[in-house]
């Protein structure tokens, strides 16, 4: 009996000092997380994850100190489970009454925006030599729903940190373009109010950015436009998978015949995957109540900045200066290609 008590406690004398060396980077990243959540929502357009990711790479810079070993421990915790966790919680955001709500109409146009923003990426990114992480993370940024995406595909293929910043900033960039080009367009161009939604909604990368170029056309625009983004967002799904199972054959590749082995089905769907899909099953079956929304919400912007705040403090200023200028050029031909593309498809398909 003795030593079965002895075994039993073992355990948990290994994981408090586990704790402990988490707790001071996990402590600097949450003072910066509660810093950048409030930037972006007084700049919405920026948004906090963001500023959260900035905030990690400057203070880092200034103060040294706080890139030291002591710290590192704290950093991973956030730029991996804080990031895993947060895409389950904004998923309690996402009601399938309301992807119904869409119609089959635009079911066209938001599929084939997201094949050419994947296309695209593929293709363009071989010519410009903006290959691997990088590539793949503003391809899903431009396709899904911009920070959100590169989040979550972040945590299924464990990309480079150097990765999700290229990605992020190219992602911001754009971002800002759509929200002050495509209101004027659009009344330039006479689309109306379902038009335009669905143009921002499959164009515009992130979510807080389709809220403001919707809203700036008209509240019908504006709620039409959230809508199509929230349905775009499901797409996270099958995509990440395909992802994860792509990642494992390349791997396995690489690896020698004797050290092959079978993707295990916790690795082919990640919990945090799950964890998305049931907290959109609560909301859409009421179980979510519409007044807790806003927290919610609030809740996983802060995680997910939180996880950037992580990944910032780990940067290398360095790290950023390699790829120069392609990384935003990929972003750039991908922004113009799906923003050509929408309007495109709702004029063959009879939407416009």
């Amino acid at each position: 009996m003795q030593v079965e008590v002895r075994s039993q406690a073992s355990p948990e004398a290994a994981a408090k000092p586990h704790f402990v060396e988490r707790l001071p980077g996990l402590l600097v990243v949450l003072v910066l997380a509660m810093a950048a959540v409030p930037l972006g929502r007084l700049v919405p357009v920026v948004g906090g994850p963001v500023f959260g990711l900035v905030l990690g790479v400057l203070v880092g810079a200034v103060v040294p100190v706080l890139r030291g070993e002591w710290a590192r421990p704290g950093y991973e915790f956030a730029s991996k489970f804080l990031l895993q966790v947060s895409i389950v919680v904004l998923g309690t955001g996402l009601s399938l009454q309301q992807v119904a709500h869409v119609g089959v109409g635009s079911l066209p146009v938001m599929l084939g925006t997201l094949a050419i923003a994947l296309g695209g990426a593929w293709l363009f990114g071989r010519l410009l030599g903006v290959r691997g992480d990088t590539q793949t993370l503003i391809g899903v940024g431009t396709a899904i729903c911009g920070a959100s995406a590169i989040a979550a595909t972040t945590a299924a293929i464990e990309a480079k940190k150097s990765s999700v910043a290229y990605a992020l900033a190219t992602i911001f960039t754009f971002n800002v373009v759509a929200v002050l080009a495509f209101p004027p367009l659009g009344h330039l161009m006479g689309l109306g109010p379902e038009a335009f939604g669905l143009w921002a909604g499959t164009a515009v990368n992130d979510t807080s950015s389709v809220v403001a170029a919707g809203y700036a056309f008209s509240q019908e625009a504006g709620d039409h436009a959230l809508v199509v983004k929230l349905t775009r967002s499901l797409m996270l799904v099958p995509i990440v998978l395909g992802l994860v199972i792509l990642k494992s054959r390349r791997d396995n590749r690489n690896n020698t015949d004797s050290s092959r082995q079978k993707l295990p089905w916790r690795r082919m769907l990640p919990l945090f995957l799950v964890g998305f899909l049931v907290a959109a099953g609560l909301r859409t079956a009421g179980l979510v109540p519409d007044e807790r929304q806003s927290d919610l919400a609030l809740v996983g912007t802060f995680l997910i900045t939180s996880a950037l705040v992580g990944i910032g403090l780990s940067l290398r200023v360095g790290e950023l200066r390699k790829a120069g200028w392609r990384p935003l050029g990929l972003g750039a031909i991908l922004w113009v290609c799906v923003s050509l593309g929408s309007l495109g498809l709702q004029l063959a398909t009879g939407t416009l």
